[in-house]
């Protein structure tokens, strides 16, 4: 497919075939699916115009419906995958890198104190599992899993597998490979 928009780079993932405007609509059934349709449609127009209100009320519609309060300010690289859908929260000034599949009940936030104050910077080809917790001013690097249950508050580096609450880092792993697939 000649330059892909990042729509279909999202849906891509998903179904691993390139889609054309009328699948992808039809493929919006999916609420996952159709949430990143609409939060990458938001995304497309500054805040302050007619479009960009119109799309942050559809927006601010299925976040209550579905359950995902992912705003527009939030960037997320191409390739995104919502494995399921509900209860998901980013706070607005996260970073997150392209390829990342994230799944329900996760939460991506702030820490207002303490050495890791700030927000998450997350790297491209990350696995974050259900009900992972990850919060402050910390980096996670490329190619980390973080598995289920996972409370993340500090540093990962890359090609590491994190689990547990506190988190234990196993490093020099091929760590998402099965879990991410149809890479962008």
């Amino acid at each position: 497919m000649n330059n892909p928009s990042i729509v279909q780079k999202d849906f891509y993932r998903a179904s691993g075939k390139w889609l054309s405007t009328i699948q992808i609509w039809k493929k919006c059934f999916s609420p996952n699916l159709h949430y990143i349709y609409l939060f990458r449609k938001a995304q497309r127009h500054h805040k302050s115009t007619i479009l960009g209100k119109f799309w942050r009320l559809i927006l601010r519609h299925f976040q209550i419906k579905y359950g995902f309060q992912i705003y527009p300010e939030t960037e997320i690289g191409e390739g995104l995958y919502l494995g399921h859908w509900g209860f998901l929260v980013i706070n607005p000034k996260v970073k997150i890198g392209k390829n990342c599949n994230i799944a329900q009940g996760v939460t991506i936030g702030q820490q207002n104190r303490g050495k890791n104050t700030g927000f998450p910077v997350i790297g491209d080809e990350v696995w974050i599992g259900p009900n992972a917790v990850i919060v402050g001013g910390i980096t996670i690097g490329n190619n980390v899993l973080i598995a289920p249950n996972a409370y993340v508050n500090s540093d990962i580096p890359n090609n590491s597998v994190v689990i547990g609450n506190p988190a234990i880092i196993t490093e020099n792993h091929v760590a998402t490979e099965g879990y991410i697939n149809n890479k962008i």
